[in-house]
């Protein structure tokens, strides 16, 4: 008889960022298989509805929608979210981020100024503030955990990245620094380091029929669910690389 839970994420709440991305729908939808109620967080509202459809049809729990877009979120924004939240469950047991913003390689000295802030924004600022609103809500779940999906520190430190790179750099320090606040709370962090992804963020930077490395987001989605589940207090204050 098999020992494996079913249903590792049965009677949790789980926030995804950039839900309708391409690990972020995969994660949202495995999620949901393994017994969340999911809050789909992302700015693209057509493609929320599409992705709560399609989880509707086969999870046990319906997936609420929150369109947001993080790039022009405030700290009130995210605050506000944590309270509909908490109204409506009284608790959050996790809080994935997938969400990121790249928008193609290109040097330093020829960034657009506004790109490069937004870049350092979504990818780094509004995951903190994030987190920071959602904290309270955290802390009254038995088992509350908080993921970073993070990006090859080696890779994006080479030319080209831009603000993309420096904020993936700066979101796998976020791990570390955080888990050490957190380290004797209830509220666990850590990182998943996914690796690389046939999703259309990394189409930006390589070319697909040449990209032979790259994998399904299905791969990753499934080490999200054991993160946020009980089987991810083993990686507390790490960041999980998949091999």
């Amino acid at each position: 008889m098999s020992t494996v839970d079913a249903a590792p994420l049965g009677g949790r709440v789980v926030l995804v960022t950039g839900a309708h991305g391409g690990l972020g729908s995969a994660a949202s939808r495995a999620c949901a298989q393994a017994g969340a109620t999911v809050v789909l967080l992302g700015r693209r509202v057509r493609q929320l509805e599409k992705l709560h459809d399609a989880i509707t049809a086969v999870a046990e729990h319906t997936p609420v929608l929150y369109p947001l877009d993080l790039e022009g979120a405030s700290p009130d924004d995210f605050a506000d979210l944590a309270q509909r939240v908490g109204d409506a469950y009284g608790r959050l047991d996790g809080l994935l981020h997938c969400a990121t913003e790249f928008r193609g390689l290109t040097p330093l000295e020829h960034t657009d100024p506004a790109g490069f802030a937004r870049a350092i924004h979504v990818g780094l600022t509004a995951p903190w503030w994030l987190t920071q609103a959602c904290l309270p809500l955290l802390r009254k779940s038995d088992d509350g955990a908080v993921v970073f999906v993070v990006d090859d520190p080696a890779r994006v430190s080479r030319a080209y990245w831009g603000g993309y790179g420096i904020a993936q750099h700066g979101l796998s320090a976020m791990v570390g620094m955080l888990h050490a606040e957190l380290a004797s709370g209830r509220v666990r962090v850590a990182g998943l380091q996914p690796g690389p992804m046939r999703t259309p963020l990394r189409s930006r930077a390589f070319v697909e029929d040449q990209d032979r490395d790259a994998r399904d987001p299905a791969f990753a989605a499934a080490a999200c669910v054991e993160l946020l589940s009980s089987e991810g207090r083993r990686w507390r204050g790490t960041v999980r690389t998949l091999e």
